[in-house]
């Protein structure tokens, strides 16, 4: 069985790749930062409209699970026509070119397509509102992707784990400053539903053995704040959770109804 997995090198994409390469073949798409992987590694520019088209017919996977995005806020900000390209027209290319050769298809999407202003858990039924460029271009993303290919799976996800590079995730934020003994805010009113992103890997390909398809929120069981996250992060790896600073989002310059979730942070944002 061999799992295509285009944006490998991304937090969800390597951490994918090592949970399920014991059982499939693994085969990752991305653009030349993957060096000497465990698995085999097509680097290709996924901006040519018939670079998938052609990789699927070399490949022949059983399943694909894109896991490209534009994550970053700020450079969704900045650039909203790569934001555009790589969240909803990609997505919508990968979605076609599945259907037409008859292969499970999962599209990774992300919680911040809603505002935060619900006081309960949000459901698949919920209206999404998003605030930024980035949450627009994943929701449109997800039409994009259910009205080309109706049997995908489109997942809406908030994970944190390791990534290559060392900083895509909240967890790694808080350990980094950490573990460099520097201090930071924690919004104690923004609230999420962490999980752990090896987890989420394998129940997405729970998910796929299942033949499910629509669109299914895939996060943790149990609502946090950012700033119990990182205590808790501190608390797992024994360092001080007197560092990190309780901090209301009303006085960040930020407004209350920022989305509850940053899936990919700048490295410069100051405090969570």
């Amino acid at each position: 069985m061999k799992l295509l997995i285009p944006g490998v090198s991304g937090l969800l994409g390597i951490n994918l790749a090592q949970e399920t390469m014991s059982e499939y073949e693994v085969v990752g798409i991305e653009r030349g930062k993957l060096q000497n992987a465990p698995f085999d590694v097509i680097h290709q520019d996924l901006s040519d409209a018939l670079a998938i088209e052609k990789i699927l017919d070399s490949q022949k996977p059983n399943y694909v699970i894109n896991c490209v995005a534009l994550a970053n806020l700020e450079d969704c900000e900045d650039n909203p026509d790569l934001a555009k390209q790589m969240n909803i027209d990609l997505p919508r290319q990968i979605a076609r070119a599945c259907k037409a050769k008859n292969i499970p298809f999962v599209h990774i999407s992300t919680d911040a397509v809603f505002d935060g202003e619900k006081d309960e858990f949000y459901t698949e039924e919920d209206k999404p509102n998003p605030l930024s460029v980035y949450a627009k271009t994943k929701l449109d993303g997800e039409w994009a992707v259910l009205t080309e290919n109706p049997e995908a799976l489109v997942a809406r996800v908030n994970f944190y784990g390791w990534s290559l590079n060392g900083k895509r995730s909240l967890a790694e934020f808080f350990y980094n400053n950490l573990t460099n003994n520097k201090s930071m805010s924690g919004f104690t009113d923004v609230l999420f539903c962490p999980m752990l992103v090896n987890d989420t890997a394998r129940l997405l390909i729970k998910m796929l053995k299942k033949e499910l398809k629509g669109l299914y929120h895939v996060v943790g069981p149990q609502a946090m704040s950012k700033y119990q996250f990182g205590v808790e992060i501190a608390r797992k790896f024994h360092l001080k959770e007197s560092e990190i600073t309780p901090k209301s989002v009303s006085f960040s310059g930020l407004s209350p109804s920022v989305p509850t979730t940053y899936p990919s942070l700048p490295a410069s944002y100051p405090q969570i």
